[in-house]
């Protein structure tokens, strides 16, 4: 096979963006089982008797009493409730790890060091690798045999595996396409590797996993974010955010937007036109000549061609006419967010000033 790399101006600079043939890999992951490097990415452990507490304190997710062996998200807000940093954080073992970027690696790592003081944690890189898994064949009893597991674990969970590191299953329940992630020693990658595809497992390279990605409207950090975006705009509320905590950085936005606001943007999944050049992450989205919108991640995808998330204006109907560089995009309406609730604040403002006419 021939590894083409992804390109370095992107997200996964240094990493396979495909083996020859990004199209069939793309159809292995849909319907047999296929294995995604991704070590790319940065893993940092937390150890301490007051990791979860204290991480309970600084994110937005409800971790304080996280029990050994679940999977969840988390975010790190700044001050106005925008989102810095996001990742999938996995409890096992006596230690708390996180993966996220590769470019927020160090950013990460020194804001948490930076607010220990006290308390008893210890914030660490770890020498892990990420392989992510995804296909129908994962629950096969061959490619179990190879994993040295029984039976998969449930979603959201994870297992210590023999040799170091831990195995996790992050689908979503109703979804028919399994994902799991190897999260093993850097020095193992190339055994589990061989172990995998032993059994008929494919490579495949990152642009298959950003083809999943986007088709199931699931964000990436620094790509279909930017600085301004908050949790509510982009599916974070309740995957990352806990609504039932408090005394967290930036919690006072989030409230306010469940309770009295509405999100100003929406993320969306977008169709582009397949007979021109594919337009870039952070281009305009406009309607009527009028910018709505910024695009974030660009993709081929087998079944659905190119397609694209996007971050726009709220409330912008599904059948508005757009463009992007020029070229036509359709937003896919089953992406579509449904309809604002109003929460109980807004309900009383509007009783209010319905009252005072």
């Amino acid at each position: 096979m021939s590894a083409v790399p992804a390109p370095d101006t992107g997200p996964d600079a240094g990493a396979v963006w495909h083996y020859g043939d990004p199209l069939g890999e793309q159809r292995a992951a849909a319907d047999n089982a296929v294995v995604v490097d991704r070590s790319h990415r940065a893993v940092l452990a937390l150890t301490g008797a007051d990791r979860k507490t204290w991480l309970h304190s600084l994110t937005t997710q409800h971790v304080s009493g996280l029990a050994d062996g679940v999977v969840t998200e988390n975010l790190s807000l700044d001050g106005q409730g925008r989102v810095e940093d996001h990742w999938v954080q996995t409890e096992l073992g006596g230690v708390t790890y996180l993966d996220t970027e590769p470019s927020r690696s160090e950013p990460l790592l020194t804001y948490l060091r930076r607010m220990v003081f006290w308390s008893d944690v210890a914030v660490e890189p770890a020498d892990l690798a990420v392989l992510s898994l995804l296909g129908p064949r994962l629950g096969d009893r061959e490619v179990l045999d190879a994993l040295g597991l029984g039976s998969l674990p449930a979603q959201r969970t994870a297992v210590a595996l023999p040799d170091g590191g831990f195995l996790r299953r992050l689908d979503a329940d109703g979804t028919d396409r399994l994902e799991l992630d190897l999260v093993v020693p850097r020095d193992r990658v190339q055994s589990w590797w061989r172990r995998l595809t032993d059994v008929g497992v494919r490579p495949a390279g990152v642009w298959t996993y950003e083809a999943h990605r986007v088709a199931a409207l699931r964000p990436r950090l620094g790509v279909d974010t930017d600085e301004r975006t908050i949790p509510h705009e982009v599916g974070w509320i309740g995957p990352a955010v806990h609504l039932d905590k408090g005394c967290y950085r930036g919690q006072e936005t989030v409230a306010r937007v469940h309770n009295l606001g509405k999100p100003p943007r929406m993320l969306v999944r977008l169709h582009l036109d397949g007979s021109i050049d594919r337009p870039t992450t952070g281009a305009q989205v406009l309607a009527g000549g009028r910018v709505v919108g910024r695009l974030g991640t660009v993709v081929d995808h087998v079944d659905e061609g190119p397609i694209a998330l996007a971050l726009l204006k709220r409330g912008l109907p599904a059948d508005t006419e757009l463009t992007v560089d020029g070229g036509p995009a359709v937003i896919d309406k089953d992406s579509m967010p449904p309809p604002d609730v109003a929460g109980a604040g807004r309900r009383a403002v509007e009783q209010l000033r319905g009252g005072t006419r």
